[in-house]
């Protein structure tokens, strides 16, 4: 099997050292790995691929992870998804038969997951009939506990090898140590997101160094999972029980299967679609 390895906080991110040398040493021996990334950090680019069509050529370079010098790297002047694309029409080398994205610093769950670059490269991977797994952890001050994400993200490679085409796993990680982890449950796509509250704020905009009263401002952001203690318990009210969000914060990893887009099947797709063609013909 031939394992592609990206992410989306870039090649030299810590979080795909980490689970690059996971991989290579519990299937460097029995499978073929090869890691494509982006050179800078995409965080937030989904599936996104950029002006691909005003790109004649797609950069890259050679990237050397300490300890990996056996497994081919390269970085990419492109999103992980873009990556991702590359590399199933072998552009560097045979089509993988697995993606596996992460390890993104910050949870991937509920509606963030729309909006990852680290679950957008492998519901890429989807759109080509390949499995993926995206690993994320939660968001912590250091050390960030990466051995506990590979470990679970090593005992499900060989588990997903085995699905059906096309089969996507996201997995979110609480930032603890393997020996505090609760364990591994399926959790519930919630409907959280990474942005938990805003509040907008006029600002007078400065011309010619003068300031004067110009229509606009800011909107400042409150992040979900990086409150301070006394807020946690409020951000952890707010989540459904058994969501991914809900499982990260109470200590347990959260698994769950995602689709990308398809087309709609229900008989309420298919009235509003006969209703709009019929509006149509004459």
């Amino acid at each position: 099997m031939r394992i592609l390895i990206t992410n989306d906080d870039g090649v030299f991110a810590p979080g795909i050292a980490a689970l690059a040398r996971g991989l290579h040493a519990a299937f460097g021996a029995e499978h073929e790995l090869v890691v494509v990334a982006p050179l800078t950090d995409h965080s937030g680019a989904g599936a996104a691929v950029g002006p691909v069509y005003e790109r004649e050529s797609i950069p890259y370079e050679h990237v050397d992870i300490p300890g990996l010098a056996d497994v081919p790297t390269y970085g990419i002047d492109g999103s992980p998804a873009l990556a991702v694309i590359l590399g199933c029409i072998e552009g560097f080398g045979a089509r993988p038969d697995m993606i596996v994205s992460g390890i993104n610093h910050g949870i991937n769950a509920g509606r963030s997951a729309l909006h990852s670059g680290t679950v957008g490269a492998t519901l890429t991977g989807a759109q080509f009939g390949i499995r993926g797994l995206a690993v994320s952890i939660a968001w912590a001050t250091e050390p960030d506990y990466w051995e506990t994400a590979v470990h679970l993200a090593c005992g499900i490679v060989p588990i997903l090898a085995d699905a059906e085409p096309a089969t996507v796993l996201n997995l979110n990680v609480p930032a603890v140590r393997p020996a505090e982890l609760k364990g591994l449950r399926h959790g519930r796509l919630g409907k959280a997101g990474l942005i938990r509250s805003v509040r907008p704020e006029h600002t007078p905009l400065p011309v010619d160094g003068a300031a004067i009263d110009r229509t606009g401002g800011a909107i400042v952001l409150t992040m979900r999972g990086m409150s301070e203690d006394a807020d946690r318990l409020k951000e952890r009210a707010e989540l459904e029980p058994d969501s991914d969000a809900a499982l990260v914060a109470d200590g347990w990893a959260s698994l769950t299967p995602l689709v990308g887009v398809r087309e709609g099947i229900t008989d309420g797709h298919a009235e509003t679609l006969a209703s709009a063609l019929a509006s149509h013909t004459s």
